[in-house]
Order: structure tokens, then C-alpha cells, then sequence
């Protein structure tokens, strides 16, 4: 079958390897559509910290059904997404209930190899009914969860003020399940045209650039008080440190973002306010569903934040100029 390779920072391949074999339990399947994230592009470069070359990229997944036990929920043609985050079902996490956090997780596509290939075999756990969905919406679902499992960390509650801090892909899902509940969401990033997209396609009210009297200016929109939530979704420690200053007294704080360094902050600020500070790391199959109940309800922009396309073989010379700022991507997927 076919596959993309990234063999080193910089080299991506087209390459020819034998097609999986489906062990019990598994479900073998014919991997249709794939979503490209951040953490692709990070990979690409060389700056993501937490894996090995060479490595098969993908993890936002949509494929079909070609192969599985006999009794599976699943059924051959059936169109379907993946959880990526392979958890190990039995660790502290797992057994309460948390595998987006598991001690031992696996990540497709970077831990492991993941699924920008022809066919690709994963227990059946981790494969998620998507009937109703296009295969270009069932391969959006996954980065759209790490924005709803943001949401439901925080508490979203509807009448709040929310700040959302870089307006990329899962900033993006954040502001739009955020509104989706009910909230006042502010989105402050520097890219104009993500900050208007994320006004006139996602339900955010209001937008800011991060350039000086950003502060005042954050005040203003927030009625004098700052915010009841900020989410950080810049993958930039020096904007996760300033971000503590946009909480408001008695607010909450969700880092999103995930960076290799240490995050600082003032003790005396964080108490005065009796701040919470929250981590988010992946998505639960319920946010899974949920994002997918709220794609069949037309609540989700789909075809806006599809931008740009691409077929398995062309991805070494696509996604170069993707990268670009220029080149105004919101979601890219690749065509398998």
C-alpha cells in the first residue's frame, strides 16, 4: 500500500509497505481522509520533542470499515473516525475513567505510526461510528473534540465572558463550542483574518490583536473585571505565562497548549484571585460524540473551515506551502 513517510525534518516520502494484517480485536480500515494538524507541521519541521524519525504522520482519521470480527459493533462499509490516543486501559488514569490522560499513551502519528496510508488496523476501542458524516467532516471531529474536552474542562457556563488566546485550529474548536454554551467569547490573536473568521463563522463576539496596550484593551472587552475563563491554545510559553494576568478574581485558567519548558507565574497574583488552574490534554469518546451529534445538528461550520485538499501523493509538495502564512489554511486534508 501506499504511505507518506517524514524520515527526517524536512523529508517527506511517498513510500510502498505491505499492508497491515488484522489481529483479533482490531478492525482493519481504509483510511479515506486525513486531517492535518499542528502537531504535523511540527513534526515536519523538527520541533515536536516527543517522537522518533522515521514516522508516519496522521491522527485525525476517517476511513471505512473493510474488516472486522465476527459480533463487532462495526460493519464492512461502514464510515467511521478514530480515537488516536491509544491508552493502555489499565493505569491510574484508565481506571478512573481519564484514558485521554493515560499514563502510557500512544499517540497515532507520533508515538506509533499513524494513518496517512491506503489501510491502517486499530483495536476496535478506538474507532467511532460516524454514519450521517462526509468523510472530509468525519476527519474534522478529532481536533474539534480537543476543543469541546477544552470547553467541558472549564466549565464553560452560558452568560460567562471567555477569552480564547490563539485563534488556530483548536483555538478555533474552543471558540465555537464555547459560544455553543452560551458563552461571551473574546479571541485575541494576531492573525486579523483568523480573528474575523472566528467572529463571522464561530460565534465569538469580539477579537484583539496581542500588540502593546493589549491589557487595556482586554479590560475594556471584558467590562472592567478581565475573564471568567481563559484558554490558552498558542503552544507559546511566553503567552501562557502573560495569560495569567487575564483571569479575572475568582476565574479559571485552561492550558490547551502543551510546550517543552516551564510555565512561571506570580504566586501573589494567582492567590489574591483563588485562580484554578487547569490542564487539557486530548478528548474522551463522549466528546468525540458530542461533536459529532452537534456536526448532524448543522452546528458546526464545516465547509468553512475545510479549506484546502490535497491527494496522498501530492502531501510532500502540498504541505510546504501550507505551512505558509500566506497560504490562509484553517484545516487542510489529505485525500486518500
Amino acid at each position: 500500500m501506499e504511505t507518506v513517510v517524514c524520515r527526517t525534518p524536512g523529508e517527506l516520502v511517498v513510500q510502498e509497505v505491505a499492508e497491515p494484517q488484522r489481529r483479533p480485536s482490531e478492525v482493519l480500515l481504509r483510511i479515506r481522509r486525513v486531517g492535518v494538524c499542528g502537531t504535523d507541521y511540527h513534526i515536519f519541521r523538527g520541533t515536536q520533542p516527543y517522537l522518533s524519525y522515521p514516522r508516519v504522520m496522521g491522527h485525525e482519521l476517517a476511513g471505512k470499515v473493510v474488516d472486522c470480527d465476527e459480533g463487532s459493533a462495526f460493519a464492512p462499509g461502514q464510515p467511521v473516525c478514530v480515537i488516536p490516543y491509544l491508552s493502555c486501559g489499565q493505569c491510574v488514569a484508565c481506571r478512573a475513567g481519564k484514558p485521554n490522560c493515560c499514563a502510557r499513551i500512544a499517540v497515532l502519528g507520533v508515538h506509533r505510526d499513524g494513518g496517512l496510508a491506503e489501510y491502517l488496523c486499530i483495536d476496535e476501542q478506538f474507532v467511532v461510528d460516524a454514519t450521517g458524516l462526509t468523510l472530509d467532516a468525519a476527519a474534522m471531529v478529532e481536533f474539534l473534540a480537543i476543543g469541546h474536552h477544552a470547553v467541558v474542562r472549564g466549565s464553560v457556563a452560558a452568560g460567562e465572558r471567555l477569552l480564547v488566546v490563539g485563534a488556530g485550529p483548536i483555538g478555533m474548536a474552543v471558540t465555537l463550542f464555547a459560544a455553543l454554551a452560551g458563552a461571551s467569547v473574546t479571541v485575541l490573536d494576531g492573525n486579523a483574518a483568523r480573528a474575523r473568521f472566528c467572529i463571522e463563522e464561530l460565534g465569538a463576539c469580539a477579537s484583539s490583536d496581542p500588540g502593546e496596550g493589549v491589557a487595556e484593551r482586554l479590560l475594556t472587552l471584558s467590562g472592567g473585571d478581565m475573564f471568567d475563563c481563559v484558554f490558552d491554545c498558542t503552544g507559546s510559553a511566553a503567552a501562557m505565562t502573560t495569560g495569567f494576568g487575564y483571569v479575572a478574581h475568582g476565574g479559571r485558567y485552561v492550558l490547551v497548549s502543551v510546550v517543552s519548558a516551564d510555565i512561571t507565574f506570580s504566586d501573589p497574583e494567582f492567590h489574591k484571585r483563588e485562580m484554578t488552574l487547569l490542564g487539557s490534554r486530548n478528548a474522551t469518546r463522549d466528546d468525540f460524540d458530542a461533536v459529532i451529534a452537534a456536526m448532524r445538528a448543522g452546528a458546526v461550520p464545516i465547509a468553512a473551515m475545510h479549506t484546502h485538499s490535497a491527494p496522498l501523493a501530492d502531501l510532500p509538495s502540498a504541505l510546504p506551502r501550507w505551512m505558509e502564512p500566506q497560504a490562509g489554511v484553517i484545516k487542510a486534508i489529505v485525500e486518500v
